[in-house]
């Protein structure tokens, strides 16, 4: 009777192969699962800075309404957008009071190439240098 206990009690574990395979499992999986989360990041991270972008025209049109002219700075509009070396996109404001620009630039893949935006006055929202496509 006792070696019947001790066979039934080795058979309650896991041996080695049964979990070498498990853990290849899971690596397969997260391999697989890796390039659709790098993608959803990049995503996330465009979607922000058009986000900030349409902020800063709100911003600038409503300025305009006030002042009948578009505001020189960032600082004047009173919008906060991430700046600093954390931010992920550094903004450029060019206006001559009738009109302006604003520029995102950043590099959102750690590569060489730059993922540029721009709005202006009439709210065009372009992609200049996408950094996902190149």
């Amino acid at each position: 009777m006792k070696k019947s206990l001790v066979r039934d009690h080795l058979k309650l574990g896991f041996s080695l192969i049964e979990v070498m395979i498990v853990v290849v499992i899971i690596g397969i999986l997260a391999t697989l699962a890796y390039p659709r989360l790098e993608r959803y990041l990049i995503s996330s991270r465009q979607t922000e800075v058009k986000t900030n972008l349409i902020a800063i025209h709100t911003a600038q049109k409503i300025y305009h309404s006030s002042n009948r002219k578009y505001a020189a700075s960032l600082n004047e509009l009173g919008v906060e957008v991430p700046q600093g070396e954390n931010a992920q996109y550094s903004y450029t404001l060019e206006t001559d009071g009738n009109s302006f620009t604003v520029t995102a630039t950043g590099n959102i893949d750690s590569d060489e190439t730059k993922d540029v935006w721009t709005i202006n006055q009439d709210k065009n929202l372009i992609n200049v240098e996408n950094d996902v496509t190149n």
